[in-house]
């Protein structure tokens, strides 16, 4: 099957259920797919065809939802941009992917102005909301609304204008990570790899036609993302919130009558402590998932008193579409006393329905369930990616031998459930946004007065992680920390650059000169178990 296959059967099934709620304005499922297919056929008309890349900068919004489906309808594959990545990082993402039109909102237009003529091989630029205001260039920049208002298509029409022949293996989107050496990679997802992770979260998390999903997390995130298929496919009901705002989200939740979600614990993390939590009715509300970033037992905790509902931990990964393990109890361990379903809740969880998982030493050997034997996670499955876009030997290191190395070291107990206790890679998780040392270090190795540097993450209270810089300075070398801060959000997202900076006078050093950066994590994290994922 197809990612446009979901709207099919909800179109068959479901023509006038609601389908999207954004703000004020309702669609039901026919009226959804009128809209898309509309634009679909646009993409056609401008030459867009089978395997192009199409990027979408845009926050949550219905137009979102549309467009992830009408790029599908072609045969095309989204590329969903981090809107928080400065205009030069975009600009390179969008080069390397090939992308052919870019849809954006007006509110990125300072930022897509800064770098329209370093994309050459962008020819349109589709901009959503209202029609108002004079558009740049006539002849390359396009109203969106312009494109997909008049009536809406019959359901009867569903696929009859679809001329392209997608298969499961054709690459449906590619999602951009930060490489190791701060490279950007570009993950491909393929309809297959999609449509069985949507499969499994339908059977893992018993999705219906009943269910109110919240787009709370950002959709160019598959933290959230992989619902746009999943709640279509059985005709459930997407509410957006455009930007995260704690009352609107909670008021939502009531509002609409959300039975579930998932966020990161930054998130979780502010609504339990909203002044006002306590305020809204949350009678709907089944489960919520966390995912993305650390959290700690006292926030699940929190969670699971305030909003009086399951909760559940997920772990994944891009390259995994994402779900690799959920954090759902097995029926024997829901006998257990509240302290120890807790206990369990707070794991990084058993494995996904969809996929093979195994915790391997350096040796190949699986490690003991013991929860103190350290490995490996290595996955394999439908799910899992074919490889990174145009990066044929970051794609080996990543996949041998038909598994998938996640670099993510754990722990497993007799039941299954693992939990992540350390990164073979130096990735800082701040805020459910991933950020690699190395390019951080390497922009701070550009400002005069820096000797020597290094960047771990930290533990912090808001964001799960903290980018903290540790620096050196030149023996006549004069910096203070703000004027370090602002060289780095001057030149990379402002997300990335660090929170806090370390004067030191000498970086610990391995025998072979290399930075210890295992004792500068240790001053950070004296108590290593108490960092849960």
């Amino acid at each position: 099957m197809l990612l446009a296959d979901t709207l099919k059967k909800a179109c068959q099934f479901f023509p006038h259920k609601e389908a999207i709620i954004c703000g004020n304005r309702r669609w039901t499922y026919e009226e959804f797919f009128g809209r898309l297919s509309r634009f679909s056929a646009y993409l056609k008309e401008t030459g867009i065809e089978k395997g192009d890349r199409v990027a979408i900068l845009h926050p949550n919004c219905h137009c979102f939802l549309e467009v992830y489906y009408a790029i599908a309808l072609r045969g095309a594959a989204a590329v969903p941009l981090n809107y928080r990545l400065s205009a030069g990082e975009l600009a390179v993402i969008m080069n390397n992917a090939g992308a052919k039109a870019l849809i954006a909102d007006p509110r990125f237009r300072q930022t897509v102005d800064q770098i329209r003529t370093d994309l050459p091989t962008v020819g349109k630029i589709i901009w959503t909301g209202d029609n108002t205001g004079e558009l740049p260039d006539g002849n390359r920049d396009l109203h969106y609304e312009e494109i997909v208002v008049g009536a809406s298509a019959p359901v009867s029409d569903v696929y009859v204008d679809v001329d392209v022949d997608v298969k499961e293996t054709d690459i449906a989107q590619i999602y951009y990570t930060s490489g190791t050496t701060g490279r950007p990679k570009g993950v491909m997802l393929t309809h297959k790899n999609v449509m069985v992770h949507a499969l499994g979260t339908i059977a893992e998390l018993q999705l219906t036609d009943r269910d109110v999903w919240l787009h709370a997390a950002p959709l160019f995130h598959l933290a959230d993302a992989w619902a746009t298929w999943a709640i279509t496919w059985v005709g459930g009901t997407h509410v957006m919130v455009g930007e995260f705002d704690p009352p609107a989200v909670l008021a939502a939740i009531e509002r609409e009558k959300v039975t579930l979600t998932n966020m990161i614990p930054t998130m979780l993390n502010m609504l339990v402590n909203d002044a006002g939590v306590q305020n809204y009715d949350y009678r709907h509300l089944r489960v919520l998932l966390s995912g993305g970033a650390p959290i700690a037992p006292e926030v699940v905790r929190r969670i699971v008193e305030t909003f009086q509902c399951d909760y559940i931990q997920t772990y994944g990964m891009t390259e995994t579409s994402p779900y690799l393990t959920l954090s759902i109890l097995k029926e024997h361990l829901l006998q257990k006393s509240p302290d120890e379903q807790m206990r369990f809740k707070s794991k990084t969880g058993r494995e996904f329905i969809a996929v093979e998982l195994k915790v391997v030493t350096d040796e190949g050997r699986e490690i003991r369930r013991d929860e103190k034997e350290v490995g490996e996670i290595i996955v394999r499955g439908d799910t899992v990616t074919p490889g990174y876009w145009q990066m044929p030997e970051e794609t080996a290191r990543a996949i041998r031998n038909g598994w998938l190395y996640t670099g993510d070291m754990a722990v497993m107990d007799e039941e299954g459930y693992v939990t992540i206790v350390d990164r073979r890679k130096d990735m800082i998780m701040t805020g459910g946004e991933n950020v690699y040392s190395t390019e951080v270090e390497n922009t701070l190795y550009l400002h005069p007065a820096v000797l020597e540097c290094a960047v771990v993450g930290v533990p912090d209270e808001k964001w799960g992680e903290a980018v903290q810089g540790i620096v050196v300075l030149k023996p006549a070398g004069q910096a203070t920390e703000e004027e370090l801060i602002r060289f780095c959000k001057e030149r990379i997202a402002r997300y990335k650059a660090p929170k806090s900076i370390d004067f030191i006078s000498a970086l610990p050093k391995t025998g072979s000169g290399k930075i210890e950066k295992k004792k500068l994590r240790d001053r950070y994290w004296p108590d290593a178990e108490k960092k849960i994922y």
